[in-house]
């Protein structure tokens, strides 16, 4: 998969590409990053990229023109665009699924009060909010949900991990322990030690209803559980589908 960011500050990016698992990903050929410099692409000497909005307002709006240049440099009427912004559709694992599918993503990195909305109307295929908040790095959004997507990829995360990861199955992920046994008097559970697979098995998946209720019970709102995780919400201590957190099967 190739990912072509369009930025204002590349460095940003440069940074994550070439650290930890993004930058094995790319030295195995799995994906790539094509950081492309928007003020390159500026008409006026002073390469601005930023003007007042029309009709007044704080802040500054990042103007067409060299979004447009940069754009059509990348060939992206030919791939799927996305602009990272609060005002987008919300970001999910579903999503971020749906995405690895494709060969080339181009994101356009925001800044300021936004981009004007005639780039949008004429590039942009998907609007996406990493989340009910405002940040001012488009960089740091688009690499969200970039390091979201690449992870899917085949050779980049063992298939394994991927599985049993939070909301891969619909629940949020177990707990995790490591050496050493005892840390300050706090001892792994001992299940975890029995070496019974199925034993292991029920633990972590009990331990992951309780989390999910604890943390995030409107995911079990809609979703069609399973038999299993049905018993483990009947059992507990103070009754989760009784409490209405649970509306599914």
């Amino acid at each position: 998969m190739n990912f072509h960011l369009l930025t204002l500050f590349p460095d940003i990016i440069k940074g994550y590409a070439d650290s930890s698992i993004a930058a094995k990903a790319s030295e195995s050929g799995v994906i790539s990053f094509d950081i492309v410099n928007i003020r390159d692409y500026a008409r006026d000497k002073h390469k601005n990229c930023d003007d007042y909005p029309f009709g007044g307002g704080a802040g500054m709006v990042m103007k067409p023109e060299p979004l447009a240049g940069a754009l059509d440099a990348v060939q992206a009427e030919h791939v799927r665009v996305i602009y990272p912004t609060p005002a987008g559709r919300l970001f999910t694992q579903h999503y971020a699924e749906e995405l690895s599918r494709e060969r080339d993503i181009v994101f356009i990195c925001g800044r300021y009060e936004g981009i004007d909305q005639r780039i949008i109307d004429t590039y942009v295929d998907d609007e996406i909010s990493i989340g009910d908040y405002v940040i001012s790095s488009g960089e740091i959004a688009a690499l969200v949900i970039a390091d979201a997507v690449y992870r899917l990829i085949e050779g980049v995360i063992n298939a394994e991990s991927l599985a049993e990861e939070s909301f891969t199955p619909g629940l949020l992920e177990y707990p995790q322990y490591t050496r050493p046994r005892d840390f300050r008097g706090l001892e792994v559970p001992k299940v975890l030690l029995s070496g019974h697979h199925e034993r292991i098995r029920e633990w972590r998946l009990k331990k992951s209803v309780e989390k999910t209720m604890q943390n995030r019970p409107e995911l079990l709102e809609t979703k069609q559980v399973s038999e299993e995780v049905l018993h483990i919400l009947n059992d507990l201590p103070h009754g989760g589908i009784n409490n209405g957190y649970y509306k599914g099967n």
